[in-house]
């Protein structure tokens, strides 16, 4: 039975479900701010304006760390790409939007992609050189910087945009943009042109797309987290409204009309794909196109979509499988879904496809998710009031007595300091247009905020109002024992968007300064919540990012039942929670994310549930950074809680990053041994759910036991590890692994049980044996990593270090290559400017796998071979920074011949290949094995083969699932071994298990 606030929810999407398309100006004149840059263009439509856009721009941007410039009303045609800087906002103004208008058969914008505005990013790697300078400038410039994962702040509004005839190859925005970024109120007239947004990222707000080939052309976002559009609607594309994959994708009360596809996901990609109250109108092929069905990372789903005229919901690529709807003109599908569905705690998923639809006589009319700010006449600036904003006067009585007297504040750039809360009215509205430029701050050491004491906050709501926050950043300092920044406690129909919860990595100061985190005189996991929601608060929470490290977490509900919606949340960096839910019922979370750094977060709990009912996250994404070095058991924990649906769920710790050395920029792409253990912790029934990538999940009340275990005995061998890995055995079967942390090698066999073969400080990473019993052994430390043999017995004085070789043909040698990768394609543009065909996963995979090492390791009978992989550093020294590579960063490595088959998990698609080993460790003729994959794959002496993932998965040898094994701890590394290599012994990060199979 659905629960009551549900079905409430699904009968009022009915009347809600749609979106008026356009509008007019939200900025009916330019506001009052000193600091901000007012663009002096012709704005005629005739003359070029490329050149006093990107000057204003530049001005903006000159002033530290981004700006705000106001464009008035026009129409400012550009022959060039505009290159929009980090931080800096552009906002239109005047009694009509203005446009940018690119003109019919513009040079440039012909073949390819030509983007008319480009965001562009920072030296985020400090290599003092661009990597990978995004191709769609026109011109070409190879200096310029994409927006990366630590582009924030930068935005467009109240901006329309046009495109002439003749520009076949024309993108509106590039916007591959990270948190507080955005894209509102905006008409895009696409005309003749390729499309309106090319890579997308952060959020869309009120923004509709007209005609072009596509609304929308994207694939993986800068920080590799999702892409939310709220309130958009898209009419009239000639190929598909949503061309995407892997964006994470979340539409929100959304209307797509009059093309033939709605949302078209890419041949050879998933994505998970999170649509609510969306309406599909005149749709001819499919209102969605699903592909890669059988993958994990393929999660589509939708809550109250709407259709008329639309006779294929669902279309899948692959296997041409379709999923209709009912014979009627229009319907309302109350629930799809397909990806791995859990059928509960303790269990493992399958892959399923669900729809529940119904008839209807007609669609509703439109309205908006997200409320509407006052009209600007009933703005009042806060400097009219007093108020000034240098970050040198206490402005607290002045801003009091502001919101005491005025329903509607507007507060220009600057540094508001406040010493003591500011209480609102039930229906204040407080507007900023810059959340780092535009901030309230509580000074260090504040009184009133010190000691042990109940919480007191910066900024606190009056109960049950219709109060609004947006662009605004609020700080509570490093040092304010009892602060919290916003105590909301207003109603349903409140609203908080576009706010950033100052403190921790980033946070600025004027004049481009930066608070240092870990100042000693500052402690982390040392104040109250940043966003507490409680005593019967509620409301819609759009874009927020509160990655504040002093915080307890960064948002906190607890004590409501009042309904919450919140959409594209950023919660970072805390010590012990992030999202916090405590007596909570009736919310949703559309989109949000988490992020756990190395140094702060390496104990955090993504997802803390407590006493909570009628709870939706969709779109959830929990990572942990790929620098992380320590375990943790779990993303999302579970105390005396139910009916919590879990749709979309993405728990993983795997990046890409862009790099210079000495041998030239490049990308890098890379997984963690460290994600969070399991996705899922219910502490209340001792229940765990160990799969990371899932579509469908739900915790009901009294759930059921999973069904008993029927395989072979698991015998825990022994524990206390830190992280063991690396695995190898010897000739005789005896088992060597490596406790990274503590620079330990050791042993096991029946007969010895558990020995310490070294542990010397040379940083043991991986292990192989060559025939003659020499146990190679691959280091983290020296600018290529290092490798070294020695002969276990032997004593700690003997060691021979090996130096890499040019590679040669050796075809009786083994050769030990990473048994699990991680590749993807971010970064760089996966887009073939002539087909307009993205390069699949597959196709990098195999691209990549398959290019030979120019050099190799011998060991010293030359019986194996380690290729030479290429290795990466961030930081400081090889001890001090961190190293990656694909042999660093497997759990192991495993070995065959060359010409021989050799089985390896792919982790960026979850599946496991076969391949034949080639020239310098090369791996072609590549094959999908197994839907299953992530840690490892071992294949036993009946050549059945296990692969790791949550549990051991057993393969015939022909692909066919011939069974389970069930571990107690999650599986990381398998290997067989013993006298009679009949033994599989299982690796998990804490403990060595076996199993006789």
């Amino acid at each position: 039975m659905r629960p009551a606030f549900l079905v409430a929810v699904t009968i009022l999407s009915l009347s809600t479900a749609a979106v008026a398309a356009g509008g007019g100006s939200s900025l009916v004149s330019v506001p009052n701010d000193p600091k901000a840059v007012i663009a002096k263009a012709a704005g005629d439509g005739r003359t070029d304006d490329s050149i006093a856009l990107q000057a204003a721009i530049d001005r903006a941007a000159a002033q530290g760390k981004g700006g705000i410039v106001f464009l008035p009303s026009g129409r400012y045609r550009i022959s060039r790409t505009i290159f929009v800087r980090s931080g800096v906002r552009i906002y239109g103004a005047g009694r009509t939007r203005p446009v940018i208008l690119l003109g019919a058969n513009t040079p440039g914008f012909q073949k390819g992609v030509g983007n008319m505005l480009l965001f562009t990013g920072e030296d985020q790697y400090r290599m003092g050189k661009v990597p990978v300078p995004p191709p769609t400038s026109v011109p070409f410039n190879p200096n310029i910087q994409d927006a990366t994962s630590s582009t924030f702040y930068s935005a467009i509004s109240n901006v329309d945009f046009e495109i002439g005839e003749g520009n076949p190859a024309a993108a509106a925005v590039r916007f591959r943009v990270a948190q507080h970024a955005f894209i509102q109120h905006a008409d895009f007239r696409l005309g003749s042109g390729l499309t309106g947004i090319y890579q997308a990222g952060n959020v869309i707000e009120d923004v509709h797309f007209h005609g072009g080939r596509y609304a929308i052309l994207t694939e993986k976002t800068s920080p590799a987290w999702q892409f939310t559009a709220i309130d958009c609607t898209f009419d009239g594309q000639r190929d598909a409204a949503i061309r995407e994959h892997e964006v994470g994708l979340t539409l929100v009360n959304a209307a797509i009309s009059n093309t033939p596809v709605g949302i078209e996901i890419d041949q050879g990609y998933g994505d998970s794909l999170w649509g609510k109250d969306v309406r599909f109108e005149n749709v001819s092929k499919a209102a969605v196109v699903i592909s890669n069905e059988n993958e994990a990372f393929t999660q589509v789903g939708f809550d109250n979509a709407l259709a008329r005229n639309v006779p294929v919901f669902a279309r899948f690529r692959e296997s041409g499988k379709i999923v209709a709807g009912p014979a009627s003109t229009a319907y309302n599908v109350t629930a799809f879904n397909h990806g791995m569905v859990v059928p509960g705690l303790g269990q493992t998923g399958q892959y399923a496809t669900n729809m529940q639809a119904r008839p209807v006589k007609s669609l509703p009319p439109a309205r908006r998710a997200l409320p509407a700010l006052p009209p600007q006449a009933e703005w009042v600036n806060v400097h009219d009031l007093g108020v000034k904003g240098d970050f040198a006067t206490d402005d607290t009585d002045a801003l009091q007595k502001a919101i005491d007297a005025h329903r509607v504040l507007y507060f220009p750039m600057g540094f508001y300091l406040v010493t003591d809360t500011l209480k609102l009215r039930p229906d204040t509205v407080l507007i900023g247009m810059h959340a780092n430029l535009t901030q309230i701050v509580l000074p260090d050491n504040a009184p009133g905020y010190a000691g042990v004491g109940a919480p007191k906050p910066l900024i606190e709501t009056a109960k049950g109002g219709d109060t609004i926050l947006t662009g605004l950043g609020l700080f509570t300092g490093g040092v304010n024992p009892r602060a919290t920044a916003l105590l909301w406690k207003a109603g349903a129909g409140s609203l908080v968007d576009d706010v950033k919860m100052q403190g921790g990595h980033g946070t600025g100061y004027p004049e481009g300064k930066y608070l240092e985190t870990f100042d000693p005189r500052n402690r982390l996991d040392g104040q109250y919540p940043s966003l507490w929601v409680t005593d019967g608060g509620g409301g819609t929470f759009a874009d927020i990012w509160t990655p504040d490290t002093f915080a307890q977490a960064g948002f906190y509900v607890s004590n409501t039942k009042t309904p919450g919606h919140v959409y594209e949340l950023s919660n970072e960096h805390h010590v012990r929670s992030e999202i916090v839910l405590d007596h909570v019922e009736n919310w949703e979370f559309l989109a949000p994310q988490t992020e756990e750094e190395a140094r702060e977060s390496q104990d955090t709990v993504s997802l803390d549930i407590r006493n909570s009912r009628n709870i939706l996250f969709a779109n959830y994404h929990a990572y942990r950074v790929t620098r992380t070095v320590k375990p943790a058991a779990t993303a999302v924990r579970l105390i005396n809680s139910s009916d919590i649906r879990f749709r979309n769920v993405h728990v993983n710790a795997e990046s890409g990053f862009a790099f210079c050395d000495v041998n030239g920029c490049g990308t890098y792409l890379r997984a963690s041994k460290y994600p969070f253990e399991n996705a899922i912790q219910d502490w209340t029934r001792k229940l765990s759910l160990r799969e990371r990538e899932f579509a469908v999940l739900d915790v009901p009340a009294n759930p059921v036991a999973p069904p008993p275990y029927q395989g072979p005995p698991v015998e825990k061998l022994e524990d206390g590890f830190y992280s063991i890995a690396g695995a190898a055995v010897d000739a005789k079967g005896k088992l060597y692994f490596v406790d990274r942390k503590f620079q330990t090698i050791y042993g096991w066999s029946k007969e010895e049980g558990l020995t310490i073969a070294r542990d010397n400080a040379l940083d043991p990473v991986n292990l192989a044996f060559d025939r003659s019993g020499n146990l190679l052994v691959l280091s983290s430390d020296g600018p290529e990593a290092t490798v070294y043999s020695f002969r276990p017995g032997s004593p700690a004085t003997e060691l021979k270090l090996i130096k890499p070789t040019p590679a040669q043909a050796r075809p009786d040698a083994l050769v030990a290559l990473p048994g699990n990768v991680w590749n993807n394609g971010e970064f760089r543009d996966q887009l073939d400017p002539a087909t307009y065909r993205f390069t699949t996963l597959a196709e990098m995979f195999a691209r990549d796998i398959g290019q030979p090492k120019a050099r190799e390791y011998v060991s010293p009978d030359g019986s194996l071979v380690l290729p030479a992989f290429r290795v990466i550093q961030q930081g400081g020294p090889s001890f001090q920074g961190w190293r990656f590579s694909d042999t660093l960063d497997t759990y192991g490595l495993v070995t065959a011949r060359p010409g021989e088959r050799l089985f390896l998990s792919n982790g960026s698609e979850d599946k496991t290949y076969s391949g034949v080993v080639g020239p310098g460790g090369s791996l072609t003729q590549l094959k999908v094995f197994a839907n299953r994959g992530g840690e490892s794959v071992a294949v036993g002496p009946d050549g059945r083969v296990y692969v790791a993932n949550g549990q051991v998965f057993v393969y015939a040898p022909d692909g066919r699932e011939a069974g389970r094994i069930d571990v107690p701890e999650r599986p990381l590394q398998l290997i067989f071994g013993g006298p009679d290599k009949g033994t599989l012994f299982i690796l998990a990060h804490h403990s060595l298990f076996a199993v006789r199979p």
